[in-house]
């Protein structure tokens, strides 16, 4: 496992990061995901603690409040003094003074500790900044500093660049979280955020390094004949890319099944996985090409980080907007599998046709997609 000085802590962290939002469910009636399995959940965190990870992240909401609770019990059985713990306060929550301090209370409580190693304000947009900076957060939070609840304090984030640079600028934060990618070095933070958190010293933590698995096993059939003459799989090559930075401290993994668990820390095992040896010219040549072909072809932004559903009317968004992803190719037969894929959808009575346009969706989306206009957009196209 590689390790990288995090930024002006003096800390070491594996270069992998184990993300608790997307842990293996077991299946409803209906083929949806439901509870957590724990035991295979479990299983794989220690895996991945065993295999050098010392790096271990939930957050209030995932997987309907239940990755905390599974977070936890993994780490039972002196696991815990083997990692960093992370979590994140819901900024959308807070509406009054004290939230801030009450929901970590209870995080405190759901992870069975007494202290969180690095607490993030989750999520940041326009409207969650300028509500929680009225409720004076900042305070709790170095009041929760001082009284042993967390040991450091930053940020997660997935707006524009200009209202990165107001909330980095805006305090001394030990940390911060981006969403990083080949795919995302113009968007959002991108790359100008980190090197702005970089030029502070900070610690800065790649989200969504494979989007959500799109960049890896689920990528689009063409884009993956791209790389059908390269040495390295495309998931060691996303990860190379990342690598190859050196202000990049944490790659986060939403790991899903012990195989993704066991190929990510073969891939961080590797001697070559640091600044200047990750990637060969050729390799860099290959990404920048996948990145200009698949950039023009994505038709909506998603992640499928699931912080949109359950859909009260039954709309299964993220697979909608992988279907129309997939269409978004302009090849024929990839049009096809797009429109297959959707009827599919339709038939189960989770198409996009079942969306009421109620608006609860879109303000949970971190990537800020008007999610009903797209759902209307999309259902034309496939049907």
């Amino acid at each position: 496992m590689q390790y990288r000085q995090f930024g002006k802590l003096d800390e070491k962290i594996s270069l992998l990061g184990f993300g608790a939002m997307r842990l293996p469910c077991r299946k409803n009636e209906d083929g949806s995901d439901g509870k957590i399995n724990e035991a295979e959940a479990v299983k794989m965190i220690r895996a991945a603690i065993d295999g050098g990870v010392n790096y271990v992240d939930t957050a209030y909401p995932y997987h309907d409040g239940e990755s905390e609770l599974i977070v936890a019990k993994a780490l039972k059985d002196g696991y815990r003094e083997k990692v960093y713990l992370a979590t994140k306060n819901p900024s959308w929550l807070l509406e009054n003074k004290g939230d801030f301090t009450k929901y970590l209370d209870e995080q405190l409580k759901k992870l069975e500790v007494s202290c969180i190693d690095f607490y993030f304000q989750h999520a940041l947009n326009q409207k969650s900044w300028d509500t929680i900076q009225s409720l004076n957060f900042y305070e709790e939070a170095m009041k929760a500093k001082a009284d042993g609840k967390i040991k450091y304090f930053g940020f997660s984030f997935h707006a524009e660049y200009e209202l990165f640079e107001e909330i980095i600028n805006a305090y001394n934060w030990d940390a911060v979280m981006i969403q990083y990618n080949y795919l995302d070095e113009e968007h959002q933070a991108g790359l100008k955020g980190l090197k702005l958190a970089a030029s502070k010293n900070m610690g800065v933590i790649a989200m969504e390094p494979l989007r959500g698995g799109s960049m890896a096993d689920k990528m689009p059939e063409d884009i993956k004949d791209e790389f059908k003459n390269a040495s390295k799989s495309p998931t060691e090559l996303a990860f190379s890319w990342l690598a190859n930075q050196s202000e990049v401290k944490i790659m986060l993994s939403g790991m899903s099944n012990m195989e993704q668990v066991k190929e990510n820390l073969e891939i961080f095992s590797k001697e070559n996985m640091v600044v200047g040896k990750a990637l060969s010219s050729d390799e860099v040549a290959l990404l920048k090409h996948v990145k200009d072909v698949w950039n023009k072809r994505i038709l909506v932004g998603c992640t499928a980080c699931g912080y949109c559903v359950p859909c009260s009317f039954g709309v299964n968004i993220p697979e909608c907007f992988s279907a129309y992803n997939i269409f978004g190719s302009s090849v024929s037969w990839q049009e096809a599998k797009a429109k297959e894929k959707y009827k599919e959808l339709t038939d189960t009575d989770s198409g996009a046709s079942k969306c009421t346009k109620c608006g609860v969706c879109s303000p949970k989306c971190p990537q800020n997609i008007a999610i009903p206009e797209k759902l209307e957009e999309l259902h034309k196209a496939l049907v």
